[in-house]
C-alpha cells in the first residue's frame, strides 16, 4: 500500500543534508491526515519522524522495471531530486536498486531489538499532554522522576497498601500515578528511580487539586492488569528530574501549606543520625538534619527522614567538609524554628547534580559565598516568633484583600498573614468533637464499653478537640474563619475539655459565655489559607487558621517601619 506524504518546510535541512533520503526507511512518530487544495487525495502530513535505515548503496544507471512496485525508474538529472510544493516538501523516488525490501529491513531490525524497542514500533507512543479519561488504548514512554514509599492504610473496607510515582515524558510533561494493593506489590520493586518505561492499560481521572504534586489536570491509576516494561538504552530521550527551585529567602509564603518546594543549596553542616519515636505506633524513625545556604546568603535546616537519613544523609555527612551542592525535590515547609524543611517519602535528593543551577551556585560559592556571613532565615526573631510567627511578616494583607477576591484559592490554596481581632464567637455552635487520644480521629460512643475509634479499631480513651468558627475583623472588613484544636486553644486560652466544664457549670453568671466574651477584641497575628468549597452547587471561600500568635510589639514596630520605608522609596 502506498500513501502520499508531505514533510513540513522546517525539515528541509534534514532532507538536503541527506539525513532523510529517497528509499531510506523512516519511522513516523507523529502525523496528521489532511486534504491539500487542488489535490484529489488525502496527504499524510509528517510532523515528527526518525531515520531507521539510510538509502541503500546501488544506484540504477539506466531504465529498470521493478517487479515489486511495477513502475519504471529513469536515470535522473540529479542524484536526489527534491520538489517543493506549497509549504511542504515532496520527495520523488530515488533511482536505486533495493537489494532488501523494506519489510526485510524492519524484520531484521526488530529481531535484534529489545522487547521494549519492538513495542515502540508496533504501538504508537502518546505524549502525556494528549491523555484524558475518555481515551481508549494508549501507551506512554516516561521516566520515573519520583517514587514514594510503600504505605499501609486501614479503613472500613479493610487494610491495604499504596504508593505513588511521578512520571515525566520527553516534552517535560509530568503526571502522578498511584497503585493500590496487588498493583502496588507488583510494581513497587519494578519501578526504579531514573529509569524509562513503556506503560499502558492504566486509567485516568481528574486530579484532586488539594493533593496533586505535579502540574497536570489528571492523575493516573495503575492496576494489576496494567503493563509496565523498561525501555532499555533510551534514557537520553527523556529529561531528568524536573526542578522548580525556590530561593531560601522566599520560603515564607509556603510555611504550613500543602504546596511542596524544591531547593538547591550548598551544604554547610550535617548532623549525626538520630531516632525519633513516632507517637502512633512507637516506631523509631531515623532522622538527620543538615544546614544549606544559597545565593540569598540565608540558611535553612533540612531534615532527612527514613532511608534518606541513612543512605544519602550518610554520604553527605562524609563529604560535608567539601561543601557539596544538593538539589532536593518535594520538601515540606514547616514553622519549626521559624522556617524549616522536611523530606517526605517521595522526596528526591541529588548530590552535585550536573545542571546549570548547580554550576552557577558552585561558581558563586567558590568566588564569594565561602567568605560571606550567612544568616538563618529565622534569625533575629523574638522567641515567640520562633513558634510560628516568622511567616506572619512575609506576605501581610488586609481582610478586604481576601474577601474582595472571590477567585482566590480556586486553583490551589492561597496563604496570607493577617493582623486582626476576634470580634465574635457564637456560643451556641458545636465547638468541639470527641476524638481518640491516639490518632485524633472522631470516636463513637458504644453501649457500656466507652468509645470506639474506627482508625485504631479499638475502644480507647477520648478527649474533646476544637472545631471552632469565629469572626475576625480589621480596619478593612471582617470574615468568618475556621480554627482547629491547637489554634483555637491559643485564641480561647483554654482547652476544649476545660471550656466544656465551664459550660456545664450552673450559676447566676454563665462562666462559659463570659470566657468567650473575654476572648473577643484581642489582637492576634493569623496565618490563614484560602480555598474554594462547593456548597449547593455554589463556590464559597473557606478561610482556615493555620497558625496564630500574640503580637510582639517590638517586631510589629520593625515591620511597620519597613513598610513606611518602602512607601517612601516608591514615591
Amino acid at each position: 500500500m502506498k500513501v502520499r506524504a508531505i514533510f513540513p518546510s522546517n525539515m528541509s535541512s534534514e532532507i538536503i543534508s541527506g539525513s532523510i533520503q529517497n528509499k531510506g526507511l523512516v519511522r513516523i512518530l507523529d502525523y496528521t491526515l489532511n486534504d491539500i487544495p487542488n489535490k484529489s487525495e488525502k496527504y499524510l502530513i509528517v510532523t515528527k519522524c526518525e531515520v531507521v535505515s539510510p538509502a541503500l548503496e546501488m544506484e540504477i544507471k539506466a531504465e529498470v522495471k521493478t517487479e515489486e512496485y511495477d513502475i519504471v525508474l529513469k536515470k535522473p538529472k540529479l542524484e536526489n531530486e527534491v520538489k517543493r510544493e506549497g509549504a511542504g516538501i515532496i520527495l520523488k523516488a530515488k533511482q536505486e536498486m533495493v537489494s532488501k525490501s523494506a519489510a526485510q529491513i524492519v524484520y531484521e531490525q526488530r529481531e535484534n531489538m529489545a522487547p521494549s524497542a519492538r513495542m515502540a514500533l508496533t504501538r504508537r507512543v502518546h505524549p502525556l499532554v494528549s491523555l484524558n479519561p475518555y481515551q481508549g488504548n494508549w501507551m506512554i514512554k516516561v521516566r520515573l522522576t519520583s517514587k514514594g514509599n510503600m504505605r499501609t492504610y486501614k479503613n472500613a473496607r479493610g487494610e491495604g497498601c499504596v504508593f505513588n510515582v511521578e512520571l515525566t515524558d520527553e516534552n517535560g510533561t509530568q503526571i502522578q500515578a498511584t497503585m493500590f494493593n496487588e498493583a502496588a506489590r507488583k510494581f513497587y520493586e519494578k519501578f526504579q528511580l531514573g529509569k524509562v518505561y513503556y506503560i499502558s492499560k492504566g486509567t485516568l481521572k481528574v486530579a484532586n487539586k488539594q493533593f496533586k504534586t505535579v502540574q497536570n489536570d489528571y492523575e493516573m491509576t495503575l492496576n494489576e492488569n496494567s503493563e509496565v516494561e523498561e525501555a532499555v538504552n533510551e534514557e537520553t530521550f527523556i529529561p531528568e528530574t524536573k526542578f522548580n527551585f525556590v530561593p531560601i529567602d522566599q520560603l515564607g509564603p509556603y510555611v504550613n501549606g500543602r504546596e511542596l518546594v524544591d531547593i538547591i543549596g550548598v551544604v554547610q553542616s550535617v548532623t549525626s543520625v538520630s531516632n525519633i519515636k513516632r507517637k502512633i505506633d512507637n516506631e523509631n524513625i531515623p532522622k538527620r538534619d543538615m544546614t544549606v545556604s544559597d545565593e540569598t546568603k540565608r540558611t535553612v535546616v533540612v531534615s532527612l527522614w527514613n532511608e534518606l537519613a541513612n543512605d544519602v544523609g550518610q554520604e553527605l555527612f562524609d563529604i560535608a567538609d567539601k561543601s557539596p551542592i544538593v538539589a532536593i525535590k518535594s520538601l515540606k515547609v514547616s514553622d519549626f524554628q521559624g522556617v524549616s524543611l522536611s523530606t517526605l517519602g517521595k522526596s528526591t535528593v541529588l548530590i552535585n547534580p550536573d545542571i546549570p543551577e548547580a554550576k552557577k551556585l558552585r561558581s558563586w560559592y567558590d568566588s564569594e559565598g565561602k567568605g560571606s556571613s550567612m544568616a538563618s532565615i529565622g534569625s533575629g526573631l523574638s522567641p515567640s516568633s520562633k513558634t510560628g510567627t516568622r511567616s506572619m511578616y512575609t506576605d501581610r494583607v488586609s481582610l478586604s484583600h481576601i474577601t474582595g477576591n472571590p477567585s482566590l484559592g480556586d486553583d490551589k490554596p492561597a496563604f496570607f498573614s493577617i493582623k486582626a481581632f476576634v470580634s465574635l464567637i457564637r456560643p451556641e455552635q458545636a465547638m468541639w468533637y470527641r476524638a481518640c487520644k491516639t490518632c485524633n480521629k472522631k470516636v463513637t460512643e458504644t453501649a457500656g464499653s466507652g468509645y470506639w475509634c474506627e482508625g485504631c479499631q479499638k475502644n480507647d480513651e477520648c478527649c474533646l478537640r476544637y472545631i471552632m468558627v469565629s469572626k475576625i475583623s480589621d480596619a478593612s472588613g471582617e470574615a468568618w474563619v475556621s480554627a482547629f484544636n491547637e489554634e483555637a486553644e491559643k485564641i480561647v486560652g483554654r482547652s476544649a475539655d476545660e471550656l466544656d466544664k465551664l459550660k456545664s457549670e450552673v450559676g447566676e453568671i454563665n462562666a462559659y459565655q463570659q470566657k468567650l466574651k473575654e476572648t473577643t477584641w484581642v489582637p492576634h497575628l493569623f496565618r490563614v489559607s484560602v480555598t474554594q468549597n462547593e456548597y449547593n452547587n455554589e463556590k464559597r471561600q473557606r478561610i482556615t487558621v493555620k497558625s496564630v500568635a500574640p503580637i510582639d510589639f517590638a517586631e510589629e514596630s520593625r515591620f511597620l517601619l519597613e513598610e513606611i520605608k518602602k512607601m517612601r522609596n516608591s514615591q
